[in-house]
């Protein structure tokens, strides 16, 4: 009796275990196929991309190269005004203190006329 016991709680262990084991190899399968899937959309997705960006990074590109251009070329021009108004600046500048001395040197003379003509026919 002992022996049939033992057989047949043998035998109801080895039909779970196979049917975990099927249960368990299904599963698997099933995930496999799906990673596969998967990997076959995230394929296409960076393929989409790829061919989506490469476009758009190149007109960026020339983008940026149109900006760095302005930019350079105002610097010039902005350095080319700089160097004319420091031109005409220090010209102004030269021309405003010699009239300035002028001026002074006219403004002088007419106060001292004034003062003495007026010395003279206030007596």
């Amino acid at each position: 009796m002992s022996e049939t016991a033992l057989h047949n709680g043998l035998l109801f262990l080895i039909y779970t275990t196979s049917i975990v084991l099927i249960l368990v190899s299904s599963f698997l399968i099933k995930l496999l196929i799906d990673l596969s899937r998967f990997t076959k959309n995230v394929n296409s997705t960076l393929d989409l991309l790829k061919t989506e960006l490469e476009p758009t990074l190149s007109e960026l590109k020339a983008s940026l190269k149109s900006i760095n251009a302005f930019v350079k070329s105002t610097d010039e021009r902005v350095d080319t005004l700089k160097k004319a108004l420091t031109d005409t600046l220090g010209f102004g500048v030269t021309a405003v203190s010699k009239l300035k001395n002028i001026s002074g040197a006219i403004i002088s003379g007419a106060v001292k006329g004034f003062l003495t003509a007026y010395k003279l026919f206030s007596k």
